[in-house]
C-alpha cells in the first residue's frame, strides 16, 4: 500500500460510479472501496437478482452488503418494468423470490398480462432445434402473410447456433 499513490487517485477520482455491481469480484471491491474511502462519493448500480458471474469470481455479497459499507447511501429501487408483460414478471418473481441472498423488491408493469408462458422440456440440443423449427413452421402456417423475417431465435452463446442452422438447412 502506497499512501501517496492512493491519495493521488482518490483526488483524481473523487466521484466513482460502478455499473453491474452485483458482478464485481473481491479485488474490484477492495480497489473501489480504497478509491472511495476519502470522499465516499460512490454510486453503484446493480441488481442482486441478476448476479450471474459467480463462476468468474463475482461476489454477490458486494451488493448485498453495500448499505452496511455505506450506511449514508441512498438506495433507489427501479421496480417498474417497461418491456415485460405481467405474466413474465409474475413467473420471474415466483422463481427469484425463493433465493435467500437478495434484496427484496417486486417488479411491476403497466403492460397487459400478455401471452401465457409455455415451458417445454427437451432431451438435448437436437430436439431443441427441431422444436424451434416446428414452432416457426406452425407460426408461419397460421398467418396469411408468411415471412421468415418475422421470426428470430435468441441464444446465449454462438455455439448454440450450429445445431439450429443445421436443422434449418435440412
Amino acid at each position: 500500500r502506497e499512501p501517496k499513490i492512493l491519495d493521488h487517485y482518490q483526488e483524481k477520482f473523487r466521484f466513482i460510479s460502478v455499473d453491474e455491481y452485483q458482478d464485481t469480484n473481491h479485488a474490484q471491491y477492495i480497489l473501489t472501496n480504497q478509491l472511495a474511502a476519502k470522499y465516499r462519493n460512490l454510486c453503484v448500480i446493480g441488481d442482486s437478482d441478476q448476479s450471474i458471474y459467480s463462476f468468474r469470481g463475482a461476489n454477490i455479497g458486494n451488493i448485498l452488503n453495500f448499505e452496511k459499507d455505506y450506511p449514508e447511501a441512498k438506495t433507489v429501487l427501479l421496480e417498474q418494468n417497461y418491456r415485460s408483460t405481467k405474466n413474465i414478471l409474475h413467473a420471474a418473481h415466483s422463481i427469484i423470490v425463493k433465493n435467500s441472498k437478495r434484496k427484496e423488491k417486486k417488479l411491476w408493469t403497466q403492460r397487459e398480462n400478455g401471452e401465457k408462458i409455455k415451458v417445454t422440456a427437451l432431451e438435448n440440443e437436437k430436439h431443441e432445434a427441431e422444436f424451434i423449427a416446428k414452432e416457426i413452421q406452425n407460426y408461419l402456417c397460421g398467418h396469411e402473410f408468411k415471412d421468415y423475417r418475422d421470426c428470430a431465435i435468441l441464444y446465449r452463446t454462438n455455439a448454440q447456433s450450429r445445431i439450429v442452422e443445421e436443422t434449418f438447412l435440412r
